[in-house]
């Protein structure tokens, strides 16, 4: 599953589940010029409201990664799961890690 996160009309960020098709093949445009980044955070870290710099996925590697919205939703992702996030604007979001967390950052281009 991809998670989306974004910003409604009303600047707060929210999530979507977003199915990945089950037969067919994505082809995500990568920005130009963009690498993958690799980050590692440790237990407990804890980044307070912010916006994400550029549209992008965000897959978990390694330990878990807690997002929290305006609304007080949380979700917890596992290695594995995907985040897209999109809340470039608004209130933005935090994130905790949750064990030693390990995280892919790849940009996209918008379509």
């Amino acid at each position: 599953m991809i998670i989306r996160l974004y910003t409604g009309e009303n600047g707060q960020a929210y999530f979507e589940d977003l199915n990945i098709p089950g037969n067919d093949t994505q082809v995500v445009d990568l920005e130009a010029g963009a690498d993958m980044t690799f980050r590692r955070f440790p237990d407990g870290h804890f980044s307070d409201w912010h916006n994400a710099p550029r549209l992008q996925y965000v897959i978990v590697l390694g330990g878990r990664m807690e997002i929290g919205v305006g609304d007080g939703t949380k979700r917890i992702l596992d290695p594995g799961d995907i985040l897209q996030v999109e809340d470039l604007t608004g209130q933005g979001h935090t994130t905790r890690s949750i064990g030693q967390r390990v995280v892919a950052s790849v940009p996209l281009v918008p379509r």
